[in-house]
């Protein structure tokens, strides 16, 4: 048992680690600290709630059921980073923020208070692992803060499904998709962490035993909800990162062409050596590079070459567009050529503009870059340090 839920701590905890990737940026932005902290007290539930830490607390401290109290209080303070948590998601005036925010926390404190206070006045010296919320279901001031910590973790869950119905009804993209795994994840937690839980536990007071359902149905489903809700977290703010830098490596590639024929033409500094690039810094350093060995390249252009390359083009049935990055491509072949045989630049230099360098962003690069790859290329520009008189 104490391995599964150790398993699951570790899958929620690594939620946390990947929206902190950028500790300093994440700290002043209120929406991600609130996730980290609610993921990372989700976590130390499940760490707390496993028999071996239960034991473990309860031999350091020398109290019997220790553990028990930590891991209450633990979810209260959880419960209570839920409610935060959507606070800020949901956004608004700063001062109601910060007013919601000292409600829910001045709501929870005293809460956490209280079970302390109980577990004290009550009864606990017999060691339970596994089945405390069961076995001391009918204990005077025990009974209370066990039914404390359950009441003040369904009204957060509850409260948290409620404004995620409503808020999905209001956003969509992915803010809706995370907002429905929260909400699935909470409802599991509704149904099969606390309702299981509610129900061994008024067995008792009945003088029944249903406690397999606090001890083996409960644990497993808080900690498939606990994964849905971590999925919903990181969703809309991960999954837009992971295509930007999907799209990035795919741009970066695509340009591979391209550079591979007028690299030797670029006096572009080189990037700072590290261990490891994102796709959108390497991306970013090759267009500033080939942008660099397109001007060095520009006294090179020769018009007759273009001209005859689109009206080839055109007479192949290509559009207007296609037909004038085929014709620039062509044109850019012939002026690598010759740059990389050292030959004199052209006594009247075209001016032409590529296309690639009147628009924004690697999409004009992309398309030359594909354009040159099916363009016929005499003599490949040889990757050197051979540089244009111009470069």
């Amino acid at each position: 048992m104490s391995l599964v839920v150790y398993l699951a701590a570790g899958l929620f905890g690594l939620s946390a680690v990947v929206l902190l990737r950028r500790p300093r940026t994440a700290v002043r932005d209120p929406l991600t600290l609130s996730t980290c902290v609610a993921i990372v007290l989700g976590s130390l539930v499940f760490v707390c709630s496993a028999p071996l830490t239960l034991a473990t607390v309860n031999d350091l401290t020398g109290i019997p059921n220790f553990g028990a109290p930590l891991t209450y209080g633990m979810l209260c303070a959880y419960s209570c980073s839920l409610l935060i948590l959507v606070i800020h998601w949901r956004g608004g005036p700063r001062e109601r923020v910060r007013r919601m925010v000292l409600r829910s926390i001045a709501a929870y404190v005293p809460l956490v208070a209280a079970i302390v206070v109980l577990f004290a006045l009550g009864d606990a010296h017999t060691e339970r692992l596994t089945d405390l919320d069961t076995y001391y279901a009918n204990t005077p001031y025990l009974r209370e803060m066990i039914l404390l910590y359950l009441v003040g973790h369904s009204a957060a869950t509850l409260t948290m499904c409620a404004l995620c119905v409503k808020w999905s009804q209001e956003v969509t993209g992915l803010l809706r998709a995370g907002l429905r795994l929260i909400l699935a994840g909470s409802l599991l937690d509704v149904v099969g962490f606390q309702l299981t839980k509610y129900t061994a536990v008024v067995a008792r007071w009945s003088g029944h035993d249903l406690d397999v359902l606090s001890t083996k149905v409960a644990p497993p489903l808080a900690s498939l909800g606990a994964l849905l809700c971590s999925a919903g977290y990181v969703l809309p703010r991960l999954l837009p990162l992971l295509v930007a830098h999907a799209r990035s490596l795919r741009d970066y590639r695509r340009l591979g062409p391209l550079w591979s024929r007028v690299r030797f033409g670029s006096n572009a500094p080189r990037p700072p050596s590290s261990l490891w690039q994102s796709p959108r810094a390497r991306l970013h350093w090759r267009e500033v590079s080939i942008h660099d060995a397109l001007l060095g390249l520009a006294p090179y252009f020769d018009d007759g070459v273009r001209e005859r390359a689109l009206t080839a083009a055109r007479r192949a049935g290509r559009g207007a567009h296609e037909a004038r990055i085929a014709a620039e491509a062509a044109m850019l072949a012939d002026a690598a050529r010759r740059a990389a045989a050292r030959e004199e630049p052209l006594q009247a230099p075209s001016g032409y503009r590529l296309h690639a360098t009147e628009v924004s962003g690697t999409g004009g690069l992309v398309e030359l870059a594909l354009a040159l790859a099916h363009a016929p290329a005499e003599t490949a520009a040889p990757e050197s340090t051979v540089r244009t008189p111009h470069g």
